[in-house]
C-alpha cells in the first residue's frame, strides 16, 4: 500500500544549471527512502538509497496498520508515578537537553543573521569636528547623515544562505527533540533496571532464608545422627554461595540509583526513600499499535535532523555557484555638513550621494569551481547520513520487536519453570526432614529455585527494557511539531523565530 511521499522542496530561489542535478537527486532520493512501499521506480546510482520496507517483520497479530498509538509521553503508559516523575524531572533538569536547548537558540539566532542580510543597511552617523593650524583661529565642522547600502540578491546566493541556516536552525530543534526521546528512553531503562536488581535482591534474600532455614535442620539432624558432617558442609557452601550474592546485587542497586540522580540533574548520592525501597519492575503496556515503517521515519527526529541537513547541503551549493558570478551592490548617503550647528539648517549644507558598483572575479585559479564541488560533495555525504540513520532507525524497531517477542515467550517459560522449582524445593526439604531423600536432592532443589527464581526478575525487567526500546525506536518522546521542528516533512522550512 502507498505511502505520502517524503519529498526535499526545491530552494525558493531560481536554482544555478550546477545544482540542478543534485535537486534532481535528493527530490528522487528521499521519496524512494520514505515513501516507496509500493514504489516501482528503481533507485539511481547517485541516490544508492534502500527501499522502505511496507511492514514490520517481526510485528505482533493485529498490531501494525491500525492507528498508530499516541507515544509522545509513552512513559506513562506503564502506569508508575515514580517513573513518570523521573523522566519528567530529567527532561527539565539535565544537563545534555540544556546544551541542546542552548544550541538551538544559537543556531535561530544565526538563522536571524543571515535573513537580515537580505535587506538593506541603514546606518546612522554625526560628527564635531574642531581644528586648529598654527596661529590661525580654530576651524569647526559639523556633520549628520544617514548611509544606506543593498545588495541585490539577482543569483539567490544570500536567500540559499538565508535558507541553509533555516535549515540548520531545523536540524538543531530536531536534534533537541532527539536528545529528550533518548534521555527519557535512559532514564526508563535505568529505573527498569533498578526495580529488576531490587527484585534481584529480594529474591537471593528469600532463598538465603529457606537455605538457612535448611542449614538448621540439617545441624540438628547431624546431631541426632542422621546426617553427616558432609551434608551440613554442603549446607553452609550453599548458604555462604547465595549470601555473597547479596552484596554484589546490592553495589548495583546503588549504582543504578546514582545513574538515576545524574540523569535527573542531581549529584550522586541524592535519591529518594521512594526509589531505595524496592518495588515491583512496571510491567509493559498491554496494547500496541504500529504505524507503517515510513510513518515510522517520519516521527523520529534523528530522521529528521538528518533531512534538515540535507536540505542545508542543497542550499550551500547554490551559496558556492552563486559566489561565481558578479555581485551588485547599491549603496547612498544624505547628510548635512556645515562650519556651524546654526548652518545644518540650510539649503547648501546638504550632502547626498548613490553608488552602484558591480564585482565579478575575473580569474581564481579555479577555487569558484573546487568549492561548488566540495558542497556538492558534503552533500552526498549529508544524503549518505540521512541513508544511514533511516536504515538504523529500521533496525532499531525490528530488534526491538524481536526482543518482545523472544523475551515474551522466554519469561512465560522461565515463570512456569520458577513455580515447579518452588513446588519441587518444598517437597524436597518436607521428605528431607522426615528422612525420605538425601541431602543431595534438597541441594539441587535450592540451587534451581534460587537459579529460575533469579532468571524471572531478570526476565521481567528486560522485557519492560524492550518495550522501553521499541518506543524510543519509533520516535515516542516528543511531538513533531514542538520545539520549533518542522510540522510537516514535506513543506519547506518556516522560518525560525528566537
Amino acid at each position: 500500500m502507498p505511502t505520502p511521499a517524503h519529498r526535499l522542496p526545491e530552494p525558493s530561489s531560481p536554482q544555478p544549471r550546477g545544482l540542478r542535478r543534485w535537486s534532481w537527486a535528493v527530490s528522487l532520493g528521499l521519496p524512494l527512502l520514505l515513501g516507496a512501499c509500493a514504489s516501482t521506480t528503481p533507485a539511481q546510482p547517485d541516490t544508492a538509497l534502500a527501499i522502505v520496507p511496507a511492514q514490520w517483520s517481526h510485528a505482533p497479530s493485529g498490531a501494525q496498520g491500525a492507528t498508530a498509538t499516541d507515544i509522545a509521553g509513552w512513559w506513562t503508559r506503564f502506569q508508575d508515578a515514580q517513573l513518570t516523575a523521573l523522566v519528567d524531572q530529567a527532561l527539565q533538569a539535565n544537563t545534555s537537553v540544556k546544551a541542546a536547548q542552548a544550541a538551538v537558540r544559537q543556531a535561530r539566532a544565526l538563522a536571524d543573521v543571515q535573513r537580515a542580510g537580505l535587506g538593506p543597511t541603514v546606518g546612522a552617523s554625526g560628527s564635531a569636528q574642531r581644528s586648529r593650524t598654527g596661529g590661525n583661529d580654530a576651524s569647526h565642522l559639523f556633520k549628520a547623515g544617514f548611509d544606506a547600502g543593498w545588495e541585490p540578491d539577482f543569483f539567490g546566493g544570500n536567500q540559499a544562505s538565508a535558507d541553509a541556516s533555516a535549515a540548520d536552525a531545523q536540524a538543531s530543534a530536531a536534534s533537541l527533540a532527539d536528545t529528550r526521546v533518548s534521555l527519557a528512553a535512559e532514564v526508563a531503562a535505568g529505573y527498569i533496571n533498578l526495580r529488576g536488581l531490587q527484585n534481584r535482591l529480594a529474591v537471593a534474600r528469600a532463598n538465603l532464608d529457606n537455605q538457612d532455614e535448611t542449614l538448621q535442620i540439617t545441624r540438628w539432624r547431624n546431631q541426632a545422627g542422621l546426617a553427616s558432617s558432609l551434608e551440613v558442609e554442603q549446607a553452609i557452601s550453599t548458604t555462604e554461595q547465595t549470601r555473597a550474592q547479596i552484596p554484589a546485587l546490592q553495589t548495583s542497586v546503588t549504582q543504578a540509583l546514582n545513574a538515576l540522580a545524574v540523569l535527573t540533574g542531581h549529584a550522586p548520592g541524592q535519591w529518594g526513600t521512594e526509589l531505595a525501597t524496592a518495588a515491583p519492575v512496571p510491567p509493559p503496556p498491554p496494547d500496541l499499535a504500529l504505524a507503517f515503517p515510513a510513518d515510522t521515519l517520519r516521527q523520529r527526529p534523528d530522521v529528521r535532523a538528518a533531512e534538515q541537513r540535507v536540505r542545508a547541503a542543497v542550499a550551500r551549493i547554490a551559496v558556492a555557484d552563486a559566489a561565481r558570478l558578479p555581485g551588485f551592490r547599491l549603496s547612498g548617503s544624505l547628510g548635512l555638513s556645515a562650519l556651524t550647528l546654526g548652518s545644518l539648517t540650510n539649503s547648501a549644507s546638504l550632502v547626498q550621494s548613490l553608488l552602484a558598483s558591480v564585482s565579478a572575479t575575473v580569474f581564481d585559479g579555479g577555487a569558484g569551481r573546487a568549492q561548488v564541488r566540495a558542497q556538492q560533495a558534503a552533500m552526498e555525504q549529508a544524503l549518505a547520513t540521512f541513508e544511514g540513520v533511516a536504515l538504523a532507525a529500521l533496525q532499531e524497531v525490528e530488534d526491538a520487536l524481536v526482543a518482545i517477542q523472544g523475551d515474551t515467550e522466554r519469561l512465560q517459560r522461565l515463570q512456569a519453570a520458577a513455580d515447579a522449582a518452588a513446588q519441587a524445593e518444598r517437597l524436597a526439604r518436607q521428605r528431607y526432614t522426615s528422612g525420605l531423600i538425601d541431602f543431595a536432592t534438597v541441594l539441587t532443589t535450592q540451587r534451581t529455585l534460587l537459579s529460575t527464581q533469579d532468571s524471572v526478575a531478570g526476565a521481567q525487567a528486560s522485557l519492560s527494557t524492550d518495550h522501553v526500546r521499541l518506543y524510543k525506536a519509533l520516535g515516542g518522546g516528543w511531538k513533531p511539531d514542538a520545539d520549533g521542528a518542522v510540522d510537516d516533512m514535506a513543506a519547506a522550512a518556516p522560518a525560525v523565530q528566537p
